[in-house]
């Protein structure tokens, strides 16, 4: 089941978070800013929250906004799958509930940004298999040697 973040779920999805490999801390740190921000108000729309739920145990979540200045342009902020679970296909679940809640909210483009560095290889080829195309790259963005790849989705 996806459902809306409610506030006692901040707790595992930072443990979730602190299981990734490719997260550093200081990546952590910003996903549970956002995370808190949308726990703490949740009458504010900058942060749309949801999380996977399995037996009343959190397994991942998305975290989906429209990007400010635009009219119908969303990014996709987060979204993290817990591996260690066996539940097969959380993220695309998640991945095509964030796409739905654009399409609710008449949104037009469907972006993600990620990293070029090795460890994240399979969340470039994730977003590959779900018929995201690379639609900018920003060489040395992050740091020297790693770049920014944005990938997206024309929904409209």
């Amino acid at each position: 089941m996806i459902r809306k973040l409610k506030p006692a779920d901040a707790g595992p999805i930072e443990k979730i978070l602190k299981k990734i490999p490719s997260f550093n801390d200081n990546e952590v740190d910003v996903a549970m800013e956002l995370v808190n921000i949308a726990a703490l108000n949740p009458s504010q729309t900058d942060y749309n929250i949801f999380v996977y739920e399995n037996e009343e145990k959190i397994l991942g979540y998305h975290c989906t906004g429209k990007r400010p200045l635009t009219d119908a342009v969303y990014d996709l902020y987060w979204i993290v799958a817990d591996p260690d679970s066996e539940v097969k296909g959380i993220g695309r679940s998640l991945l095509e509930h964030s796409e739905n809640f654009i399409k609710e909210n008449n949104g037009r483009w469907f972006l993600a940004e990620t990293s070029s560095k090795e460890s994240y290889t399979k969340t470039r080829n994730f977003y590959l298999r779900n018929n995201f195309t690379i639609v900018s790259q920003i060489n040395d963005f992050y740091s020297v040697g790693d770049h920014l790849i944005i990938f997206g989705k024309y929904l409209q």
